[in-house]
């Protein structure tokens, strides 16, 4: 009988894996929703779904080994980084999904949340003021009118597989929607900084660069508290704290 081993799990959901099968475990069926309706509408490989009884979802695992892990080195090559900036590309030129997206829209909204976090980051002494200050001074580049897109909404490096040069899989859509197309590509980047270059030849557009640093920054100083909250460690080597370091 295979193992069963938990890839991910907090307050909110739980990913767990038997054999070749992903069992999703969600109290938030919207999300589910939101993941199983952008597997079908999405032009880029997605898991195959075995089976749904809410609050599971059962997905059969893709093929391939995943582009990266936050706070390590890439393994992969740049052809295939170049792949799935090509795959992202892709993603974005589709028609956009009938559902707005979870994730935030408004730039005002946006600030609001950012100072209110950041004051909260010094407040509690989770980090120093002079590195939260900087990264929010970055981060206003990314606050800004931007053009909707079919977005991810959560492309972590982890969430993309490939084999060899070829993009094999992507897999966690349950943030899905109309979003911007420089969070999916700060996001997939995020601590991995020298790998844009190659995302960036695959991907094949003009792309705001000073934006797209931005989002790592309020990417990073929006996570610290939830991740330490949910059982994460953003101070590991490589990960969020490192990226904000990476700023000053």
């Amino acid at each position: 009988m295979d193992e069963v081993n938990v890839v991910v799990a907090h307050s909110e959901r739980a990913t767990l894996r038997v054999g070749d099968v992903f069992l999703k475990v969600d109290a938030d069926q919207a999300r589910i929703d939101v993941e199983v309706e952008a597997m079908a509408l999405a032009p880029v490989p997605t898991p195959e779904i075995l089976w749904r009884e809410p609050p599971v979802l059962a997905l059969a695992a893709v093929r391939g080994t995943a582009l990266g892990r936050l706070g390590e080195p890439s393994p992969a090559s740049p052809a295939a980084w170049a792949a799935a900036g090509a795959a992202v590309r892709r993603l974005h030129d589709a028609p956009l999904p009938p559902w707005p997206g979870r994730r935030r829209r408004d730039p005002g909204e946006l600030a609001v949340e950012l100072d209110g976090e950041c004051e909260a980051l010094v407040t509690s002494g989770v980090l120093p003021a002079a590195l939260v200050t900087r990264n929010r001074r970055v981060a206003e580049a990314a606050l800004r009118a931007w053009t909707p897109v079919f977005a991810h909404g959560d492309l972590q490096i982890d969430h993309v597989f490939v084999d060899g040069a070829e993009v094999t899989g992507v897999i966690d859509w349950s943030e899905a929607g109309r979003g911007d197309a420089l969070f999916d590509l700060a996001t997939l980047t995020l601590g991995h900084e020298e790998r844009l270059g190659d995302l960036l030849t695959g991907y094949g557009a003009d792309v705001d660069l000073d934006a797209l640093r931005a989002w790592w920054s309020l990417r990073a100083l929006l996570g610290v508290r939830w991740l330490t909250e949910h059982g994460f460690d953003p101070f590991a080597p490589g990960c969020e704290v490192d990226v904000l370091k990476s700023r000053m």
